[in-house]
């Protein structure tokens, strides 16, 4: 299941193993293109952990974590940041940088 974020939660959050964190704004058309892929790979990999969090709203976690735009993805493991994906991208390609983590 995908849960949305906000700074508080994502400082609290258990940052242990492979999880995906995704940038994106209410406004943003691209944004809620990629809600739909998104929302298709939970369903491919359930085990996986996908958070969303709201660009507008955790301006202070996005300066921190350096994302400039939306919509970003950051794939971590362990805390740390192994790979990141700007724009709209196709289920294949966010697949292949999960497997990559895993």
């Amino acid at each position: 299941m995908i849960q949305e974020l906000d700074t508080q939660t994502y400082d609290q959050l258990n940052k242990s193993g492979p999880m995906m964190v995704e940038f994106y704004s209410k406004t943003c058309g691209p944004c809620k293109m990629l809600a739909f892929v998104l929302r298709d790979i939970d369903k491919t990999m359930p085990d996986f952990n996908i958070y969303t969090i709201d660009y507008d709203e955790n301006q202070e976690l996005k300066e921190r974590l350096g994302v400039k735009g939306f919509p970003t993805i950051l794939l971590m493991k362990d805390g740390q940041e192994i790979n990141r994906i700007a724009g709209l991208k196709q289920k294949p390609e966010i697949i292949k940088a999960i497997k990559e983590i895993l």
